[in-house]
C-alpha cells in the first residue's frame, strides 16, 4: 500500500463529499433554519405587536372607565335634580292643598257662623215678641207677629 496513492484516494473522497454536501445538504439545513428564523422573526413581531395591542386595550379600558364614571355622575347629579325637584313639587301640592283645606274649612266656619246668627235672629225675634206680648198684655195676631219678626230680623 501506497501511502500517497492512499492520502490522494481520501482527498478525493473527501472532496466529493463536501461537493454533496454543498449541493444537497447545505441547501436543506439554510432552508430549514431560514425557515426557523423567519418563525422566530414572525414570533417576535407578534409579540410586539400584542404588547401594542394590549397597550392600545388598556387606553380603551381606561377611557371608557373614565367615561362611564363621567356619566355616573351625570345620572346621579340628574336624579339629585330631579328628586329636589319631586319634593319641591310635592311641598308646593301639600301647600295648596292645606291652602284648599283651610278654605274650605273658613268657608263652613263662616256657613255655621251665618246659620247659627240666622237662628239667633230667630230666636231673639220670638224672644222678643213673647215679651212684648207680656209687656202688653194681649196676644198679637199671627201676621202682625210676621211683620214684626220681619223688621226685627232686618235690625239685627
Amino acid at each position: 500500500m501506497n501511502i500517497n496513492l492512499t492520502l490522494i484516494g481520501q482527498s478525493i473522497t473527501f472532496l466529493v463529499f463536501v461537493a454533496f454536501c454543498w449541493k444537497y445538504v447545505w441547501p436543506a439545513l439554510l432552508g430549514v433554519m431560514q425557515d426557523r428564523e423567519k418563525r422566530i422573526a414572525d414570533g417576535l413581531e407578534a409579540a410586539d405587536r400584542a404588547d401594542k395591542d394590549l397597550e392600545l386595550a388598556q387606553k380603551k379600558a381606561t377611557e371608557q372607565l373614565r367615561e362611564a364614571k363621567e356619566q355616573a355622575a351625570q345620572i346621579i347629579d340628574q336624579a339629585n335634580k330631579r328628586a329636589s325637584q319631586i319634593v319641591e313639587e310635592a311641598k308646593e301640592q301639600a301647600k295648596a292643598e292645606g291652602d284648599r283645606i283651610k278654605a274650605a274649612a273658613q268657608a263652613e266656619v263662616d256657613r255655621e257662623i251665618s246659620q247659627a246668627r240666622e237662628e239667633l235672629r230667630g230666636q231673639v225675634a220670638t224672644l222678643a215678641l213673647v215679651g212684648a206680648e207680656k209687656v202688653l198684655g194681649a196676644s198679637v195676631d199671627a201676621k202682625a207677629h210676621a211683620e214684626m219678626l220681619d223688621k226685627l230680623a232686618a235690625e239685627l
